[in-house]
């Protein structure tokens, strides 16, 4: 299936331009090359990106960067080596509590948008994990900040990123949603869960509407992905369909759920960010008003 879109607005945090050299990190001399007066370095406060006046990125160089700094190397850009500084702590809280984030989210281009996503997601992981999971010793970033290494035993660790799914529920012309309790009010967007170990993504798509909503599903379809920063995930958009619409809610994850009619979807989406009295249409850095507004074009 074609990726969904809407309008002309791309799938945030998709598409970044930069090549990730994969045969640079693995050489160290070759990276060590690179890391000269032309290399360019993210300016990072903390995990928020510096963004210049015509809001895009800020980029400085090595000369910036202070001796003993962790760099992690992103790739290329138009031929010149990318890095992005390791803070001194990561994310200390759920993507909600980042207002600023998304204040800067809204801000940048598609392209510098997918950078900053992409470095977010790997410097946050290495300040989070500056210790062997196995025995407890400091470890070291090695290939180019895309691995790091416990001297100690020996022990090698890797970025992650958790697959989460995200799903449209349809039956009879008709899309289920929720609201979790920390939604703005009049919020709702599609379903969600993190992929268990054991699953397929149609279980775990299955399972996370079965538990949520009380609502058993078939006919899971895969739609499209999209890289989510905050901390690392990997959202999987799904649809199902349902042959029975009652739903028996599960308040310690959802506050609300009901089921809209296209009609409905379709006056939110006109009516942008003004909303409805009865719903806003999810915002376009979402892959939830993606997947809903897939649906109503199909």
């Amino acid at each position: 299936m074609h990726l969904p879109v809407s309008g002309s607005v791309p799938m945030a945090f998709a598409g970044s331009p930069i090549e990730r050299a994969d045969h640079i990190r693995v050489d160290d001399n070759a990276l060590a090359g690179l890391m000269d007066w032309r290399a360019k370095v993210l300016v990072m406060d903390g995990l928020l990106p510096g963004v210049d006046d015509m809001g895009g990125l800020v980029w400085g160089s090595l000369a910036d960067v202070a001796p003993d700094a962790e760099l992690v190397f992103l790739g290329l850009l138009d031929g010149k080596a990318c890095f992005a500084p390791v803070p001194a702590e990561g994310a200390d809280g759920p993507a909600y509590a980042m207002p600023r984030a998304w204040q800067i989210m809204q801000q940048l281009a598609p392209a510098d948008l997918a950078i900053y996503g992409g470095a977010r997601s790997l410097v946050d992981w290495h300040a989070r994990h500056r210790f062997c999971a196995r025995c407890g010793s400091a470890t070291k970033l090695v290939k180019g900040g895309w691995q790091r290494h416990c001297d100690n035993c020996g022990a090698d660790h890797f970025p992650r990123t958790d697959p989460v799914t995200i799903m449209l529920v349809e039956h009879d012309g008709r899309l289920l949603l929720g609201r979790q309790p920390r939604f703005p009010p009049k919020m709702y967007s599609a379903l969600a869960g993190f992929v268990e170990p054991g699953e397929t993504i149609e279980e775990a798509v299955a399972r996370e509407i079965r538990e949520e909503a009380g609502v058993q599903v078939r006919d899971v379809r895969y739609i499209a992905s999209q890289p989510w920063p905050f901390p690392s995930q990997l959202m999987i958009g799904c649809t199902s369909v349902a042959d029975d619409p009652t739903l028996k809610i599960d308040s310690t994850e959802l506050e609300d759920a009901r089921w809209f009619t296209r009609a409905e979807l379709e006056e939110a989406r006109a009516a942008g960010a003004a909303g409805t009295d009865l719903l806003y249409f999810p915002r376009p850095f979402a892959i939830a008003h993606h997947l809903i507004a897939w649906w109503l074009d199909k």
